[in-house]
């Protein structure tokens, strides 16, 4: 009797065992209430392998967006014309010397020969050179024998008729710029430090602003950041710029400028060629290498030589010797806004025969302006 006892007891205990099993079994399968149900996992019988997860079809998964790059905002260059009117208070401040000295002495009521060698002097300090300085003496003496200086409105008006003589009004200050089925070519020279790349590209806004398409040839080569600075002035007004390798052939560079040029139908392709010393003979015969090779693809229409202002009569070595390797058509005066002296606009013409056709005045992005003679003098004697 006990056995049968002890053998109830035993199966009992079994029997709960085996409930409390099944159901901790029971609550691990079921999720927690709130969670997503639990993904399908297919399994093959008698393959010993991970469970594979069926994802969600693709067409439930959102697109992700990626917005497109914004276009570069292009500038627009203010236009060319009334340029030099704009910063005409410029111009009469850094030449006021000029200016308000001959008026000084012209006005004396009486203009004696100490006074006629203090005027000379005068127009010796700002650089107008021996020569154009003895003819305007000379025809200011005449008029004041003649005519006679009574009033210092008179001796103003004489004054101006005189100086814009000397800077001759009648020469054509026009770019060549001539819309004949291909692009006009010009290139840009000067000597080291007198801001030819940064002319180059403010030239290029001029020409843009006038309505003209361009391409620029970064021919400097030999300078790492002449390349760099060139392709950001036209990146800012939306003009190419075709460069090479630092050290490449300039010659090459500038070829392949104008061949970009014809092909992309520009009206106008900008070559900024090497800072040359002029005592450099190799140099500067590179130089006229350049001009040759981009002539394969038709004349060169301007050759601008870019000198600084403020280098006074050096300047005219430098222009005497550029005016005889690459046939200088015109001239750009740099930093006319700061020490220099009016007559060297005068000087320079009379060196090469060719006139000053733009003039900087100042470090804007906008102070690049075709040359005015009336306007240069009256700022003279404001």
């Amino acid at each position: 009797m006990e056995i049968w006892i002890w053998v109830l007891i035993a199966a009992v205990i079994l029997l709960v065992t085996a409930g409390l099993v099944v159901g901790s079994r029971r609550r691990r399968r079921l999720p927690p209430p709130g969670a997503p149900p639990a993904p399908s996992v297919v399994v093959e019988p008698g393959v010993a392998t991970e469970p594979t997860v069926v994802a969600a079809p693709e067409s439930a998964i959102p697109p992700v967006e990626h917005p497109e790059p914004a276009a570069p905002i292009l500038e627009r260059p203010e236009p060319a014309a009334g340029r030099l009117v704009r910063l005409r208070s410029r111009l009469a401040r850094s030449n006021s010397a000029l200016g308000h000295g001959l008026l000084t002495l012209l006005s004396r009521d009486s203009l004696d020969e100490s006074t006629w060698e203090e005027i000379e002097d005068v127009l010796l300090s700002a650089d107008l050179g021996v020569a154009p300085t003895g003819e305007l003496v000379d025809r200011l003496r005449t008029r004041a024998r003649v005519e006679g200086l009574s009033s210092s409105d008179q001796a103003r008006q004489v004054l101006r008729e005189e100086l814009l003589a000397l800077v001759d009004p009648s020469l054509d200050r026009g770019l060549r710029i001539t819309k004949n089925g291909r692009p006009s070519v010009v290139l840009v020279v000067g000597v080291n430090g007198t801001g030819k790349t940064t002319t180059t590209g403010k030239l290029a806004r001029v020409l843009i602003a006038d309505g003209h398409t361009v391409v620029l040839g970064a021919a400097d080569t030999f300078r790492a950041a002449a390349a760099d600075q060139l392709a950001t002035w036209g990146a800012r007004v939306g003009a190419q710029t075709v460069r090479g390798p630092e050290g490449a052939d300039p010659a090459s560079v500038a070829f392949d400028a104008v061949r970009e040029g014809i092909d992309e139908g520009a009206d106008v392709v900008l070559v900024d060629t090497a800072g040359r010393l002029h005592t450099k003979t190799g140099l500067m015969d590179e130089l006229g290498k350049v001009k040759r090779v981009v002539e394969k693809h038709g004349p060169v229409d301007e050759v601008l030589l870019v000198l600084d202002a403020t280098t006074g009569q050096n300047g005219m070595v430098q222009a005497r010797v550029f005016g005889e390797v690459v046939d200088v058509t015109g001239i750009v005066l740099t930093k006319l806004d700061g020490t220099a002296k009016g007559g060297i606009v005068v000087t320079v013409q009379r060196e090469l025969g060719v006139p000053v056709k733009l003039v900087g005045l100042g470090e804007g992005a906008d102070d690049l302006a075709p040359f005015d003679p009336a306007e240069f003098v009256d700022a003279l004697l404001a």
